[in-house]
């Protein structure tokens, strides 16, 4: 995103996803992304990243769903199983291609030779089995469309109380956090997802986990509510150093002084603050400033 921002991207492939609302600082994300001379999106279905996201030239090829491929996938369960997933029939009928075969043809059109097989490399079954030689505990991938028998990654269960560990305990350790020093007036805001959402994809307005019918709200602790003689549902301006919002509040059981938004739309805030190690930008940690809005006519 910083070479998109800076002109030194020519082109970008960008498969699946949504690149434009998985990053902070919306305005900048977009214009970032704009910079791309050109911009192929491999996508089941259109997002925000074709609107504002776009290249200057920007081709979105729709791709074949999981459930609609000719050739076996696999999937990972959220307790660490993976499973053969068969596919099936395509729901439009028509030229759609796989994202592997269309980034394979790209590969073997574009790329030096020798390295790869990019033709090879079309069948998931040639796939699963490189997978299986480079991917520490994914070795039963390989045979997994012969076998079709789910299996559990190894090392990350435990059904025994020791760890892998030279003496079977485990081992904690305390991870100083940085400070966080707001000024007078200020909240620590974080970003977080709701239930009915799988990354950047709503499926629900409603959080079932946290009583909220809607999403334009900024959560904050009864305390606060009262310090600054909020109601639930009235209308509040959220302003941070890279942008603000006009939402509602929502008095939800949070520590005060803390402040909590939904991704991707509180995106707008969130600064291109990154950490110095990992380089993920700071959604967790964004100073803000809260000021009730008069009633809507």
């Amino acid at each position: 995103m910083e070479a998109a921002a800076a002109g030194r991207v020519n082109a970008a492939l960008l498969p699946g996803g949504n690149l434009f609302a998985s990053n902070p600082d919306r305005d900048w994300a977009a214009q970032a992304l704009r910079n791309i001379p050109v911009a192929v999106a491999l996508t089941t279905k259109l997002n925000e990243g074709h609107i504002p996201g776009r290249g200057k030239v920007s081709l979105i090829l729709p791709v074949l769903a999981r459930d609609e491929e000719q050739q076996a996938t696999t999937q990972e369960s959220m307790f660490n199983f993976v499973r053969l997933s068969d596919g099936g029939d395509p729901a439009v009928r028509g030229s759609m291609k796989s994202e592997v075969e269309i980034i394979a043809t790209f590969a073997r059109r574009i790329l030096p030779e020798g390295r790869f097989n990019w033709e090879e490399l079309r069948s998931h079954d040639s796939l699963r089995a490189a997978m299986a030689e480079v991917v520490p505990g994914y070795a039963a991938v390989g045979a997994i469309a012969e076998t079709k028998q789910e299996f559990q990654l190894e090392g990350r269960t435990f059904h025994s109380p020791r760890f892998a560990t030279p003496n079977g305990r485990a081992q904690f350790r305390v991870t100083p956090l940085p400070e966080f020093a707001p000024s007078s007036g200020q909240f620590r805001m974080m970003t977080l997802r709701s239930e009915g959402q799988f990354n950047t994809v709503v499926y629900d307005e409603e959080d079932l986990y946290r009583g909220n019918k809607t999403r334009d709200v900024v959560m904050l602790s009864a305390d606060d509510a009262r310090a600054l003689g909020l109601a639930e549902g009235d209308a509040v301006r959220v302003e941070s150093e890279s942008g603000q919002m006009d939402v509602r509040a929502a008095i939800v059981d949070i520590r005060p002084g803390n402040l909590a938004m939904y991704y991707p739309e509180a995106n707008v805030l969130v600064p291109r603050n990154l950490d110095p190690r990992s380089r993920t930008p700071a959604f967790k940690s964004v100073a803000v400033t809260l000021t009730k809005q008069a009633p809507a006519e």
